[in-house]
């Protein structure tokens, strides 16, 4: 049983690597099998307590909305029996003291439900960092910058190459040059420049666009999972924009590429505390500061895919700002798995043999990912698909998980699957284990998917049975700026305004992982349509060049 769920969970492929240069085979065409690990089908066992836990979710929000349509038909039922005589003459029996009371307590029961009840959360703007030209690479000169600090034998030269032509990104991503120096880069004041130019370039676009002054933010929340000095990086926009002194600021740090969704999260939070507020979230990375110089291969891919980048994203929960704000928050749910041992170091910072600090990835991650991929979806859709999709989920679900014949034929289902495909026939256990996928399309207009890798993005299309439009804004962005952590989603969300794609009513799905291992999202709803950008969104110059193939 585990030996055919590891197969499962392996995929091959062979490849061309061209007309061998020397040896004895010169001239010869030669080839290579590529073994690489899938996500795992995570709809194929989904957990019965997560979708529960969503159904949860869903009436803690809706019992208060839920009653009013009750009682509103049984006083309508009390009333439509009576005549208007008949109603006068009820009115007039009943004292003057007992008619006050009564409206009295229906006005004390409204104030509190409408002062109890969570506030709105909009967004009014967001922005995203484009670097200089000067800073654009293509993969062969990325490579040059590397062979050029001297840090790096051969063979670790030709690994990065080969992972940069499957990785899916393009050749206009940008990167410090600090990289091809031969000195130390890893160091605070390389941080705090890298830092200070990609933040303060987002946070000076964001407050243009908004019109809001610096001093006007109640709350500020700052992610940046690697680099973390004193005084914090909120301290340091603080200073740097003069901000005011009863701010409240917030530095996330160690939080991996989904930590931007959990800084929505904690400002949200905060926007409930506080009435009439703005807040700001930035969410960045610093790629010349987590640079490896090592040998390992396992932390040499993270420099291959992170680049440079920034979001900053403008929330408000003023009622005044409904009129003008782009989208509205409406669920986040927030998936942890550090408790499983090899979810926690799936990825996991630390030196290699060498003395060489830089992140590990470990060979466990995409199958760690879909499991937390896996239980996140499962929460998460009671409170977004439409009630046709929950209940055909819902009873294939039911029937899989008590039908002994869908157990048993769970563990024949690879066997069949392996007969199945050799003799050019349909398995019929795989149809009766297969529960029913419910369609995300339904529930969502847009996908915004972090651009981890290109593998990451075809198996979850492949899982959510997505189409190349939906993944298009994922897909355009690891192309065109490549793996920027926990900002990514935002430049895919920009993508898409630049087509002109988000119209009102809409809803956007972002979600985003990392380390821990986490995964996380969050679902906006657009309040106005959203007019093609000519000014301050990174995909202005570029975006009629997209889409292209990987």
């Amino acid at each position: 049983m585990g030996r055919s769920n590891e197969q499962d969970l392996l995929s091959t492929e062979i490849v061309n690597r061209g007309i061998e240069p020397s040896g004895p085979n010169a001239g010869s065409p030669t080839f290579s099998v590529r073994v690489r690990r899938r996500l795992p089908d995570f709809l194929q066992s989904v957990n019965l307590k997560y979708v529960k836990l969503g159904y949860h979710y869903l009436i803690n929000h809706a019992v208060y909305l839920a009653t009013i349509p009750v009682l509103v038909l049984v006083f309508s039922a009390e009333v439509g029996s009576l005549s208007r005589e008949e109603i006068w003459k009820k009115l007039w029996d009943y004292d003057l003291a007992t008619v006050i009371g009564f409206i009295g307590v229906f006005v004390l029961t409204a104030c509190v439900y409408f002062m109890s009840r969570p506030r709105s959360v909009y967004l009014i703007d967001f922005a995203c960092y484009k670097p200089s030209d000067e800073l654009k690479v293509t993969k062969e000169e990325f490579i040059e910058l590397a062979r050029k600090s001297g840090k790096f034998d051969e063979e670790t030269l030709g690994f990065k190459k080969r992972i940069l032509q499957a990785s899916g990104i393009g050749d206009e991503t940008y990167v410090p040059r600090s990289i091809s120096s031969s000195e130390n880069i890893t160091t605070m004041k390389e941080g705090r420049e890298e830092a200070s130019t990609v933040i303060f370039g987002a946070l000076d676009e964001l407050f243009e666009k908004t019109r809001v002054k610096p001093k006007d933010v109640g709350v500020l929340v700052v992610n940046c999972s690697i680099f973390n000095p004193t005084p914090s990086l909120s301290a340091m926009v603080i200073n740097h924009y003069k901000m005011r002194g009863n701010i409240l600021s917030y530095n996330l740090g160690g939080m991996g590429c989904s930590a931007g969704i959990i800084a929505v999260d904690l400002a949200r939070d905060m926007l409930q505390s506080n009435p009439n507020s703005y807040a700001v979230v930035v969410s960045t990375e610093m790629v010349g500061y987590n640079w490896y110089v090592g040998s390992d291969k396992s932390m040499v891919i993270p420099n291959c895919f992170f680049r440079m980048g920034c979001s900053a994203v403008m929330l408000s929960n003023r009622r005044r700002d409904f009129r003008h704000a782009k989208y509205r928050l409406e669920h986040i749910v927030r998936t942890h798995k550090a408790a499983d041992d090899r979810s926690f170091r799936s990825v996991y910072q630390e030196e290699d043999e060498q003395g060489f600090k830089g992140l590990k990835i470990s060979r466990d991650l995409m199958e760690v990912g879909g499991e937390a991929l896996k239980t996140n979806i499962t929460t998460l859709g009671p409170l977004v698909l439409p009630f046709s999709e929950q209940l055909l989920f819902f009873a294939a679900l039911l029937r899989r998980t008590f039908s002994p014949a869908a157990k048993t034929s769970t563990t024949t289902s690879f066997s069949s699957s392996v007969t199945a495909k050799t003799n050019g026939t349909k398995s019929s256990s795989s149809d009766v284990s297969k529960p029913y996928i419910p369609d995300y399309k339904l529930a969502f207009e847009h996908f915004c998917f972090h651009a981890a890798s290109k593998v990451v993005l075809e198996e979850l299309q492949k899982n959510l049975g997505l189409s190349e439009e939906n993944m298009e804004a994922s897909r355009m962005t690891l192309h065109r700026f490549g793996n920027t952590s926990s900002s990514g989603i935002w430049y895919e969300l920009a993508y898409l305004e630049a087509k002109e794609s988000v119209r009102r009513g809409d809803r956007v799905w972002q979600i985003a992982f990392g380390s821990g291992f986490k995964c996380n999202s969050v679902v906006w709803k657009a309040m106005r349509k959203v007019k093609k950008p000519t000014r301050n969104n990174p995909w202005v110059d570029c975006v009629n060049r997209y889409p292209v193939p990987l």
